[in-house]
């Protein structure tokens, strides 16, 4: 049977009891300790004696960034209570998979050994509670935090933990002090094509402000960053597209999370015309630079743009190629949290819209097309429920 048939038949296949089909797969989800001080067991000396760094944001979203009911009664930090999570994420807004990505302050420690020391205590933290004790539903998949500033320290952690089942990618910000093509950051990029890792690269602080946030220094107001801190993705992917990243890991997946999509096309389209311009100069690229796209790269619909005329959203999915390159994701629990319902145009296509909404995350991280129903789990499997 050929793999095309077979995604044909498991599309089509009619759930059995006790199943249900997946619909949505949301690819940005942040866990949350309840206060910072949890990772403080994950910790070695004498890290764990020392203060542990929290975000170090100099532009101030609403409410803090976070959404206003995502905070627990506890008076935790939002994301860090999985019951409401749950409640939130699975019964609410219909989620069937939700991809974790911890939200600390790893890559803006300026200590490369405090930062790597975090990396671990996130990625145990993550395994003991998050894809552990919290998992029974098994509805959770993890980022492998890694301090990607450390080449060799981000390599060891990915060696010490790439084979959990729970993990499904690597996660790495959006800031450093060179762009992600140059040859000394190829060696994680090895490890995780090696190991059939995706890297995820998720907004993050400019290394505690010790880089401007764009490339002509500090804007004044939170709505100019917001607006702004794309151009971090626009610099990443261009440098692992014309550095020949890909090229020399045929089996890299990327994936751009919370940095929009509207300004790809044109992105490539500037980039494929200087190709052709001095082609000459990167002779290891075989293909015009957009071409490597539907092989390599992904990109999340958190922030999703959206032009006053919705319909012209489509014509923006139709150039990108949406159909092969987009994920769904809420960006839960953030002040800008996407609804599963209502993100996406009602206009979009039946099979654009299940492609993005599941199947293109599906494939990607080889997530099953169904999951059990609540009802059909064992007590000690239930979802977690608020007292």
């Amino acid at each position: 049977m050929s793999e095309a048939t077979a995604k044909t038949e498991e599309r089509g296949r009619v759930p059995r009891p006790g199943e249900v089909p997946v619909t949505v797969v949301d690819c940005d989800v942040h866990p949350y300790p309840e206060s910072p001080e949890m990772l403080r067991e994950y910790l070695p000396e004498p890290w764990r004696s020392a203060n542990i760094p929290t975000r170090r944001d100099i532009y101030l979203s609403p409410n803090q960034g976070q959404r206003r009911d995502a905070r627990p009664d506890t008076g935790g930090h939002p994301g860090s209570d999985p019951a409401l999570l749950e409640r939130q994420l699975f019964e609410e807004a219909g989620v069937d998979y939700a991809i974790l990505l911890p939200f600390g302050s790893v890559g803006s420690v300026p200590d490369y050994r405090h930062g790597a020391a975090l990396a671990t205590a996130y990625n145990d933290w993550q395994i003991d509670l998050w894809l552990g004790k919290w998992n029974g539903h098994g509805r959770y998949r993890g980022s492998i935090v890694v301090y990607e500033h450390d080449t060799e320290a981000a390599v060891r952690e990915i060696e010490r933990v790439a084979e959990h089942p729970g993990f499904v990618q690597v996660l790495v910000g959006t800031s450093s002090f060179e762009p992600f093509g140059k040859h000394r950051y190829h060696p994680i990029w090895e490890a995780c094509a090696r190991h059939g890792l995706p890297v995820a690269m998720h907004l993050n602080s400019a290394l505690g402000a010790a880089l401007p946030p764009t490339p002509c220094g500090y804007p004044s107001l939170f709505i100019e960053w917001h607006t702004l801190y794309c151009m971090n993705y626009m610099t990443q992917l261009v440098s692992m597209l014309c550095e020949g990243v890909f090229e020399k890991f045929p089996d890299l997946k990327m994936v751009f999370v919370e940095g929009g999509s509207a300004w790809l096309a044109p992105l490539m389209w500037r980039l494929d015309k200087d190709w052709r311009s001095v082609r000459w100069s990167v002779p290891w690229l075989k293909r015009p630079p957009s071409g490597y796209l539907r092989d390599h790269v992904r990109f999340t619909t958190q922030p999703i743009e959206e032009p006053a005329d919705r319909r012209q959203l489509l014509t923006l999915f139709e150039m990108m190629d949406a159909e092969h390159i987009l994920m769904f994701a809420t960006d839960y629990p953030h002040w800008d949290f996407d609804d599963p319902g209502r993100a996406l145009p009602p206009q979009l296509p039946a099979e654009l819209r299940r492609r993005i909404m599941s199947e293109n995350a599906r494939e990607l991280y080889s997530l099953p097309a169904t999951r059990p129903s609540v009802s059909d789990l064992k007590p000690s499997e239930q979802p977690h429920r608020l007292s």
